[in-house]
């Protein structure tokens, strides 16, 4: 046990618990906002998934580089993240139904006598942060509707995938990182093909992956009893290939989306979480000229 004086908290930061008006069980909202008066034109917004393990990053990386926007060209802005009520970083079970896009299937337990693994929930979700969460923010802070950012990784970077493809105009900045593009045949690469065309301002797409996320496991990996099945996995997934894939063949299409992909250079699947974190924040929060 853990002798200490009090409990710590992030300052300028808070949580409520959101129910869908739809019913469902809540998410848990974590925000944070800058001190002072908002830019007549409101703040700018990013919002992640997965936030209980996103938001700590989120806000240590924003504090630290805000206050100095001439040395990070990072300015200040709302930080809203979507998460579960509870302590644990990740919620297992609702993420893969609200991150795994349709179609809708179950998949075996986690553990014995666990209950199946539901995905397909995707669509409620975009609803959700359409209708509810993005109208509510707006109503406690002022926002500018046209400095959105939507941050993903994993699973969440496949939801951030599947958002923009079906409502390209809801964020500006769409930032997936590690994304599951390989999850049910590709199943996301079909969205992508009958994609809503964006309007006015052509969105931006920022695609990245861990440098062991390719064909190489990290050094230390190689050490691991499951180190040859671990890197057959690696090598199904793509997770690098169809991430650049991708970039390349979205960039610059008809409508104008721009892509860029990002290798983080040393990282694996859950290490990459920081340094993607820290690269939506340089995005979402980029000082206008």
């Amino acid at each position: 046990m853990i002798d200490g004086t009090g409990n710590y908290a992030m300052p300028g930061t808070c949580f409520f618990d959101l129910s869908p008006a739809a019913g469902g069980e809540p998410y848990r909202i974590f925000l944070s906002v800058p001190a002072g008066e908002p830019p007549a034109q409101g703040w700018p917004l990013l919002v992640t998934t997965d936030g209980n393990a996103t938001f700590p990053f989120a806000v240590a990386s924003l504090v630290t580089q805000a206050p100095y926007p001439a040395a990070t060209n990072v300015g200040w802005g709302v930080v809203a993240a979507i998460g579960y009520p509870g302590d644990e970083p990740y919620n297992a079970m609702r993420r893969a139904w609200d991150l795994g896009p349709p179609p809708v299937k179950s998949y075996p337990p986690y553990f014995e006598g666990g209950p199946p693994v539901l995905i397909g929930g995707t669509g409620e979700l975009l609803r959700f942060i359409e209708s509810e969460l993005l109208p509510k923010i707006a109503g406690m802070v002022r926002i500018d509707p046209a400095r959105r950012s939507l941050f993903g990784h994993s699973f969440g970077g496949l939801f951030t995938l599947f958002a923009l493809f079906e409502r390209p105009q809801l964020f500006v900045n769409w930032i997936a990182a590690s994304p599951t593009i390989y999850w049910e045949g590709s199943e996301i690469l079909n969205n992508e093909a009958r994609r809503q065309a964006a309007t006015g301002n052509a969105p931006f797409l920022h695609l990245s992956a861990g440098e062991y996320e390719g064909d190489e496991l990290a050094p230390f990996q190689y050490r691991n009893e499951d180190a040859a099945s671990r890197l057959e996995k690696r090598k199904m997934e793509r997770t690098v290939a169809l991430a650049q894939e991708m970039a390349e063949r979205l960039n610059g299409t008809a409508d104008g989306i721009r892509t860029q992909f990002e290798l983080f250079a040393g990282e694996t699947h859950m290490s990459v979480v920081g340094p993607a974190v820290n690269r939506a924040i340089s995005i979402a929060f980029a000082v206008k000229t």
